[in-house]
């Protein structure tokens, strides 16, 4: 996991967080992202690898829908989000270094997934 600062535009965080990706997680070959990713960033994910290659697909929300639609694929980041939000320490910017933010949300999802992991237990 990769937290950028506040001031590394998006696009160019993005960069960083799926230079990760060259050597881990071989079996991911999609990517969705929000319209701000489009542009050179497709490509260069396409290079990253040699074989298994990651294809970045840009999620566009219609210009001519109102309000704030439900966009295919983008209501799970933001669940995701949700579930971050309800730990004190993720609900506001708190921190002042980029890796205790890091930090605290491998913390949240471990707390996360080992409660459904003994939800799911208990039945057996």
């Amino acid at each position: 996991m990769v937290v950028p600062a506040a001031n590394v535009q998006d696009r160019d965080g993005a960069k960083r967080v799926l230079e990760k990706l060259r050597h881990q997680c071989l079996r991911l070959v999609r990517v969705w992202a929000d319209g701000a990713y489009a542009g050179p960033l497709v490509q260069w994910l396409w290079g990253l690898r040699g074989r298994s290659k990651i294809l970045l697909e840009i999620v566009k929300r219609s210009d001519a829908q109102k309000g704030f639609p439900v966009l295919p694929h983008r209501w799970i980041v933001e669940r995701t989000f949700a579930w971050l939000g309800r730990y004190r320490r993720l609900s506001k910017d708190y921190e002042y270094l980029p890796e205790t933010s890091e930090a605290f949300i491998k913390i949240a999802m471990i707390h996360l997934m080992l409660r459904r992991l003994a939800q799911h237990s208990e039945g057996f």
